[in-house]
């Protein structure tokens, strides 16, 4: 989908970057097509299309779910990212983690548990699980 740029040139909406200034708060939940980046604080849950981004004085109290997460600040909740997360070194994540792929910073810190691979799945309330792998029956010989 696409809107205009009021120049004439089209802009696709997966492009939109939302940002959350220095010394702004938001309190509710916060939805994009595209980007949302945090230099400020939220208290609520963020769903984004394509990013987020925390930014390294930036405060989110509630989950993520996006795309592509890059985390330098704090995070209270849950970080869900189809494709990718990086904790950069100043990330302070209380919460768990799920994502195919993960890149830790030396010095990033996590209160949680991280659970990676191409098995993440969204729960119907819109949280991740991880897909439960099928256990080999046992068996009992008489």
């Amino acid at each position: 989908m696409t809107k205009g740029l009021g120049n004439g040139a089209p802009r696709e909406l997966g492009d939109v970057v939302s940002i959350i200034g220095p010394g702004m708060k938001i309190t509710g939940d916060c939805e994009s097509d595209g980007t949302i980046r945090v230099e400020g604080a939220i208290e609520g849950s963020i769903k984004a299309a394509k990013s987020v981004v925390v930014g390294k004085d930036g405060i989110v109290v509630g989950d993520i779910t996006t795309q592509d997460a890059i985390v330098a600040g704090r995070v209270n909740g849950s970080v869900t990212a189809e494709s990718r997360v990086e904790l950069q070194a100043s990330c302070r994540i209380q919460g768990d983690i799920r994502s195919r792929r993960v890149k830790l910073e030396e010095g990033g810190q996590i209160d949680g548990s991280l659970h990676m691979g191409a098995n993440i799945q969204q729960k119907s309330d819109g949280r991740a699980k991880v897909a439960e792998q099928p256990q080999p029956s046992a068996s009992k010989s008489a």
